[in-house]
């Protein structure tokens, strides 16, 4: 279902200086699977996340989703094939604030190719328990129930994967746990293949599969043996 070969990405610091955050060779998930990629701050996973979602294009490498290439598109093709096979939990939400809970959902339906349907917003938010919120703005929600509107956004265009980033980071860690489970159950109802990025240990205990980004991403690996090397000086004076 998703499919990544010899993913690279550089950036370019102001003072010419490239720097490279990812050199991933593999990566692959079926169906309806659902996978935690953990690691730290810095080692590229949300760089990871964009690239699979066509927000950035990979220097090379491709990146297939339902057959799809999503590489092979100008940013334009790739902003409608996310619209309709691709739903993002951020971890700072991205809700709208003028608009209810009902609104954001409705509006995360306009962009796909299905039309909007009032009865399928209403029924994502009563499955998030948010019945009772509707028709209320994110100011006037606690920071646990804008996530849960922004879950059920994610899910509003029936997407065939669902990208998560940090999406407990911004929780009370009393409330991790449930939201994290809030995710995997509505990715299971609608057979939703889940990509969830995570620091968290205790989050990606949730899961049954695990992967490391250090160990997926060469710029990381490769970063971590040479300061593990000891150096030539080290060396002459052993």
């Amino acid at each position: 279902m998703l499919k990544l070969v010899d993913i690279k990405k550089t950036y370019t610091q102001p003072d010419g200086t490239a720097v490279p955050i990812l050199d991933v060779p593999s990566f692959e998930m079926s169906a309806g699977e659902q996978v935690a990629l953990i690691g730290p701050s810095g080692c590229g996973k949300t760089t990871l996340l964009h690239s699979i979602a066509g927000i950035i294009k990979p220097d090379s490498g491709t990146v297939t989703l339902d057959d799809v290439e999503l590489t092979r598109y100008t940013e334009a093709a790739r902003d409608r094939i996310r619209a309709d096979k691709i739903g993002y939990v951020f971890q700072t939400f991205n809700l709208l604030p003028a608009f209810s809970a009902f609104e954001n959902v409705l509006l995360g339906m306009s962009f796909g190719k299905r039309p909007a349907s009032r009865q399928r917003a209403l029924e994502l938010l009563d499955q998030v328990g948010l019945s009772h919120r509707v028709h209320n703005k994110p100011a006037a929600m606690s920071v646990g129930e804008q996530q849960r509107v922004a879950v059920a956004r994610a899910l509003a265009n029936r997407p065939a994967l669902l990208l998560a980033d940090e999406p407990t980071a911004n929780i009370d860690p009393n409330n991790q746990r449930a939201i994290v489970q809030l995710i995997r159950d509505r990715c299971r109802d609608e057979n939703v293949a889940l990509l969830m990025v995570t620091h968290s240990m205790e989050v990606a205990n949730q899961f049954d599969r695990v992967d490391q980004l250090a160990e997926l991403n060469r710029v990381v690996a490769d970063a971590r043996a040479s300061a593990a090397a000891p150096s030539t000086s080290s060396e002459a004076n052993a």
